[in-house]
Parts: structure tokens; C-alpha cells; sequence
């Protein structure tokens, strides 16, 4: 499977951001805590080259711990300056100004140095759709700028703005024009990163299921109240159907309604933290 998706202001949104890149000291990536690599846009890579870049996890509260934990460590033994965060907490706004703040010095003090009258440093921040980038702009601001939404696509154009000691120029979502690794489109599927009209909802479940079943087993017996021994995913269906209320006309259960269910739940932290991806490191570590 390979889904195609890069709709017009995609594709122009990257070409301003390779115009702009000239413009901005360091880069400001965001990727969603629950599957950091899979919400990395390879094409935005090949456009940013050498350029210093630090990295959010947001949504850490959605996330499992453990493996941000784990993330945190994988792009710091990168020497890329990383924090996760919950834009709700004060403290985690505070230390991306920090890192931002520290990773404008440099630049400032070479400028200072050629007789170049100091400027703010300037950043520009960068992440798919739907990952939480206007929500943070709006935190680091201390006031409402940014459009905000809790579906992909909301930020269509460029912006400057001031943030304490750095300017920082936001810019859209950008999904990159297909996936060829199906599991990362199924990922970004039950994120809500990529709009839900693109697969189907019941495939995107039975996604979930598969995987709470080898990482969060608790989860569908805690949750869900399932038998671990049951394979067929229809039953699987059926059973969280009845059990959620998921009921078509003649007190069928809808498969449609049940996926909207399992999937809302994931989206919404109601199973708890989790986290679809974890680094190399810990599938290195757990199979030696």
C-alpha cells in the first residue's frame, strides 16, 4: 500500500521554506511524542541540510514515558537538543525558550564580533499537520496568533513572530508526497495526522488492536475487556461494539462507530500513554 497525499499548498509551502531557510539560524521541529520517526518528514531533511535544528516531542502526555524517555535520548546521542512536552505545563514552554535562547547565543556572539549590531535570533518551526504547532506558537507567544485546530491543515501560510529573545517564522504542515512504508501511514492514520478520508477507519482500528495487543495487552483486557487468545478481528469488532454501545439499526454492531471509538480513544489518551513507535536503541536492547 502507498498513500499519496500532497495536496497544492504542500507542495508551495516547501518551496518558501527553502527561500526562507536562508533567512533563520536554527530550526524548530516539532514531532509527535507517540512516533517520533514516523512524524519526521524525510523531504523537510533534504531541504534543511546542515542547518542547526533542536527538537520538541509534543504531546507527551499522550505519549508512553518510558519510550519518550527513550526518544529524548536516541536524538541526544545525535547531538540534537531535544524536550518533550505538554504545551498545558508552563515549565515545558519554558524550557524550549531555554534551548532556543541558548541556541541563539552563538550566532549572536559571531555577529557581535564582526561589528555586526546584535540582532534577535531567528528560527523557523517546522512539523507535519495536526502536530500541535500552533498550539505551541500560541504558548511561546503568550497570546493567540496562530490558528488552532484539531484537524490536519489548519496553518496555510507563513508568519513572523516575536517570542522573548528569537523571532520565529512559523510555517504550514507538510506531508511529504507519498509513503512507501505502509506502517507509517497507519501510524500517522490513528495520530490524526493525515485526514481520515484517505484509509479506511476499520483498517485503521484493526491497526491499534494489533498493536496494542503486542505492546499494551492490558489495555484490551483492562479497557476493552478481551481475551487476549481471541484472533479473529471481527470478533474483536463485535465484542467492543456490544460492549461500547456501537449499534446500527437492528442492534447490528457498526463497525464504523466501533472503529470511530477505538480510534478516538487512542487520540484522546483515554487508554492511557502510548506510544506506536520506540528508537532503535530499545528494539536493539530488547533483542539481544
Amino acid at each position: 500500500m502507498t498513500i499519496q497525499w500532497f495536496p497544492g499548498h504542500m507542495a508551495k509551502a516547501k518551496r518558501e521554506v527553502q527561500e526562507k531557510l536562508k533567512l533563520v539560524d536554527y530550526v524548530i521541529e516539532l514531532l509527535d511524542a507517540r512516533a517520533p520517526e514516523s512524524s519526521q518528514n524525510p523531504m523537510l531533511h533534504q531541504v534543511l541540510q546542515d542547518k542547526p535544528r533542536m527538537v520538541v516531542l509534543m504531546k507527551k502526555d499522550l505519549a508512553d514515558q518510558k519510550a519518550t524517555d527513550r526518544w529524548i535520548q536516541h536524538f541526544s546521542n545525535k547531538g540534537i537538543p531535544t524536550v518533550a512536552v505538554d504545551v498545558q505545563q508552563k515549565k515545558d514552554i519554558e524550557h524550549v525558550i531555554q534551548i532556543a535562547r541558548d541556541m541563539g547565543k552563538s550566532k549572536m556572539e559571531k555577529l557581535k564580533k564582526k561589528g555586526i549590531r546584535p540582532r534577535p535570533a531567528r528560527a523557523m518551526i517546522i512539523g507535519i499537520p495536526n502536530v500541535g504547532k500552533s498550539t505551541l506558537i500560541n504558548r511561546l507567544a503568550h497570546k493567540k496568533i496562530a490558528k488552532t485546530g484539531d484537524r490536519p491543515g489548519v496553518t496555510t501560510s507563513q508568519q513572523w513572530i516575536k517570542v522573548k529573545d528569537f523571532e520565529l517564522l512559523d510555517t504550514p504542515g507538510i506531508l511529504w508526497p507519498k509513503f512507501e512504508d505502509e506502517v507509517v501511514g497507519y501510524r500517522l492514520a490513528a495520530l490524526g495526522t493525515i485526514k481520515d478520508q484517505l484509509l479506511p477507519m476499520e483498517d485503521v482500528a484493526a491497526f491499534i488492536i494489533r498493536y496494542l495487543k503486542a505492546r499494551y495487552p492490558s489495555v484490551l483486557t483492562d479497557r476493552f475487556q478481551l481475551s487476549l487468545h481471541t484472533e479473529d478481528m471481527m470478533e474483536i469488532f463485535e465484542s467492543i461494539g456490544k460492549l461500547r454501545g456501537c449499534l446500527g439499526s437492528g442492534g447490528i454492531v457498526s463497525l464504523e462507530k466501533t472503529a470511530d471509538v477505538i480510534i478516538r480513544d487512542l487520540r484522546t489518551g483515554k487508554m492511557g500513554g502510548i506510544s506506536l513507535e520506540w528508537p532503535e536503541i530499545e528494539k536493539e536492547a530488547s533483542s539481544s
